[in-house]
């Protein structure tokens, strides 16, 4: 895997470097993050946009990596000297806030620095770093900071009956109480962070269904949801598995929830996974139906 994702850097690092000229320079920045920088291009921003286009067709055109086609999308922050920075920090973290305005706004986009990003940059990072400490405080079950599972009742209609719940994730903030998932799911996801925390909710539902059943309470089927990133992490059936056993949960009581668009980036290991989950009890359900594929 890690090959695999080495050879794509490779290649596309190769595609942005043949559209460059020969006084150009092209390095990379760290993970998947690479640097151009551009003397003689004169100050108006304008002026790059044919070579900013080139670079990104060429960017986005599909890899074949490990016997298999792959397509990245390519977000790009620009900065101009001086007047977005003097010195190679400035012009660094500036056309970082560039780029996270380019993420934001959907992938395979372009954004000119300006100055209010600045302030977007540090609340991400602020938040960014909140998300970190309530991760950890979550794992020492603090009470004061981290993640909370509220449930949400699935009913019969025609009955009146519960037959199931969903589990909705809050982040309990020391200062700013209980902040809902729109606020920090698409940072989590950004940064990595969902994986773990993915993971623990995972656990964490197990855990309360098992406790309904120990109460002797009706038998509800439990529903989570999976987000991209953890989908596609390699481990994830083992970590269901071991919350199953660990909790003592009847897979039979567990439904992950899935969206359609995440089945569709990769379909064969989606589907090889899915097996893999229902061949193990689990039940599967598809989010969003209808609104992408």
């Amino acid at each position: 895997r890690g090959r695999a994702g080495d050879e794509l850097l490779r290649v596309v690092g190769k595609r942005m470097g043949a559209c460059l000229r020969r006084n150009d320079t092209l390095a990379r920045f760290g993970g998947d993050e690479f640097v151009i920088l551009l003397p003689d291009q004169g100050r108006d921003p304008q002026a790059l946009a044919p070579l900013l286009e080139k670079i990104r067709v060429a960017v986005t055109e599909p890899v074949q990596v490990a016997g298999q086609s792959v397509q990245v999308s390519c977000s790009m922050g620009v900065v101009m000297y001086p007047r977005d920075g003097i010195d190679a920090n400035a012009l660094l973290m500036n056309a970082d806030a560039a780029m996270y305005r380019a993420k934001d706004l959907g992938s395979n986009n372009v954004q000119f620095y300006a100055r209010e990003m600045n302030a977007s940059v540090e609340e991400k990072l602020v938040l960014l770093d909140g998300l970190r400490q309530a991760v950890q405080a979550t794992s020492d079950g603090a009470l004061d900071n981290g993640f909370r599972l509220l449930y949400q009742p699935k009913v019969d209609l025609r009955t009146g009956r519960v037959f199931g719940v969903e589990a909705l994730i809050r982040w309990q903030h020391p200062e700013h109480g209980m902040i809902a998932p729109q606020r920090f799911i698409g940072l989590a996801e950004e940064s990595g962070l969902i994986v773990e925390i993915g993971d623990w909710v995972v656990r964490e539902a197990c855990r309360q269904a098992r406790a309904w059943v120990d109460a002797g309470l009706p038998l509800v089927t439990m529903s989570v949801n999976v987000s991209a990133r953890q989908f596609e992490e390699a481990r994830l059936v083992e970590r269901v598995a071991c919350a199953l056993r660990d909790t003592r949960l009847a897979p039979e009581l567990l439904e992950l929830e899935v969206t359609e668009s995440l089945i569709m980036r990769d379909l064969q290991k989606s589907v090889a996974k899915m097996r893999e989950l229902e061949a193990m009890g689990v039940s599967l359900s598809i989010d969003d139906f209808g609104t992408g594929y």
